[in-house]
């Protein structure tokens, strides 16, 4: 494998994102800054070597809904193309510093494609991998094994030019900005396909692990659906228990960007290494169940069927924090103290009659207005 190293890249931008479309309350122009240096290099991959890395699991393609969309045709046009020494386009790969795993940012359908065909089932069908519609007649109707020896080697040989990039810490991070993934930016610019990822999508990609799981079950939760609605396919559901999670267990320390402090957070406690599994799904599972008996599926919605992002991280970390005293006895007095919340002009101010609700002062004046109204509960 030849590789020939670039010089390091400075990343320092403002990337603006449309506002949450789930959420009437998030701010439209949230910027995630960025000041880190990456470290790229161009490498040039035999097609059999990339084939045993991904069997291995050392190229890791992450799970996330778009998934594998070529058709047969497709697959076997690229097959061709290797076949004949066409160039083909190149990869672009992420090494995770905890794993030296190399995640694929763009080029999943080429690397699943050739994997399919040395593993001989195309798993989309579940049937044999033959190649169909191709230009050459000596390669259609062929599965790998078929190949006569010298497509087989040159198949082997044919290399797929991938560009490998690498975050180098910044030299003094604070506990926060540490955690903050500049790969996050460049994931979210360069994937590519019929629909792009959404932010919680891409979180699952990077952060995958213990907790992207435990939030994946978590999100099953029948309270928590019953509140919720039917399971989101960009896992809109999936953020706000994140959001929930992030800001009950680090609020103190939340900085806008949101987007930002959410991948800190989710990054930090990736194998569930600073709050467990225990702490994490008692402290949801307690919460939603309270409030889907006690309020029901119109919790943190207005006028809008949609639910409201800055209610719904509020209310839950107000509840969640009374629950940590103690059981409560009076449950319609959670009601009554959420209604009043809402007709609470501090608490409005940071929430929905802004169009900046995820500014720190707004952020944290919300949070300590909930949690003011739910302490007195018993």
């Amino acid at each position: 494998m030849l590789s020939i190293e670039n010089p390091k890249i400075e990343i320092e931008e403002d990337l603006e994102t449309l506002s949450d479309s789930d959420s009437e309350s998030e701010e439209a122009d949230e910027t995630l800054p960025f000041n880190y240096s990456i470290t790229s290099y161009g490498a040039d991959y035999p097609t059999d070597s990339l084939v045993k890395r991904l069997d291995r699991g050392d190229i890791y393609v992450p799970d996330f809904q778009r998934g594998y969309v070529w058709k047969l045709k497709e697959a076997s046009k690229f097959i061709e193309s290797l076949l004949l020494g066409l160039p083909v386009p190149g990869i672009f790969l992420a090494r995770e510093q905890e794993t030296q795993k190399l995640l694929v940012i763009d080029g999943q359908q080429r690397l699943r494609t050739i994997q399919y065909f040395y593993n001989g089932i195309f798993n989309p069908t579940g049937k044999k991998f033959i190649l169909n519609g191709t230009s050459s007649s000596q390669f259609d109707g062929k599965a790998y094994e078929s190949l006569n020896e010298e497509d087989r080697r040159r198949l082997d040989d044919s290399i797929i030019p991938a560009t490998i990039i690498k975050q180098d810490e910044p030299d003094e991070p604070d506990e926060l900005s540490k955690y903050q993934s500049s790969i996050y930016l460049i994931f979210e610019r360069l994937n590519t396909g019929g629909s792009r990822l959404k932010e919680q999508q891409i979180r699952a990609c990077l952060y995958h692990g213990s907790f992207n799981n435990l939030i994946k079950e978590l999100n099953k939760n029948p309270e928590w659906r019953k509140v919720y609605g039917d399971i989101d396919l960009y896992m809109k559901d999936q953020e706000y228990i994140l959001r929930f999670l992030a800001l009950y267990f680090w609020g103190d320390k939340y900085t806008r960007p949101m987007k930002g402090f959410l991948n800190g957070f989710m990054s930090m406690n990736r194998e569930l290494q600073t709050y467990s599994n225990e702490d994490i799904s008692n402290v949801f599972v307690n919460t939603i169940n309270l409030i889907s008996s006690c309020i029901g599926n119109k919790a943190f919605r207005l006028k809008s069927q949609r639910i409201n992002a800055s209610i719904f991280d509020a209310v839950m970390v107000g509840i969640a924090s009374r629950l940590k005293k103690g059981s409560i006895i009076n449950e319609q007095d959670i009601l009554s103290r959420y209604e009043e919340l809402l007709k609470n002009q501090n608490f409005l101010d940071a929430s929905v009659e802004t169009a900046r609700t995820t500014e720190t002062l707004n952020v944290k004046t919300r949070l300590r207005e909930a949690i003011n109204s739910f302490v007195n509960v018993v």
